[in-house]
């Protein structure tokens, strides 16, 4: 494994740090433009949706619900619950 300096240790620590906020951001990001996303594009963002619900840990079957659902507003709803924590 490569020698990381100073600088670059600080860089992943931080990273890691604050890896949940990070997620949680992209979640938000990606209930825009689900939004937004119509045919193709929609299953598309549902895919990366679905990817980072399952970073988030939160339960298969939970997550399964909202994807059956296709309700961009259910979504938001878990977001605004999740940064309440």
């Amino acid at each position: 494994m490569a020698e990381y300096s100073k600088y670059q240790q600080k860089v992943i620590q931080r990273y890691y740090d604050n890896k949940e906020a990070i997620s949680l951001q992209r979640l938000g990001e990606l209930v825009t433009d689900l939004y937004l996303a119509e045919g193709k594009k929609r299953e598309t963002q549902w895919k990366h949706i679905v990817s980072a619900l399952e970073k988030l840990k939160l339960p298969a079957a939970r997550i399964e619900h909202l994807r059956k659902s296709d309700n961009p507003a259910l979504v938001a709803r878990l977001l605004e619950e999740l940064l309440a924590k």
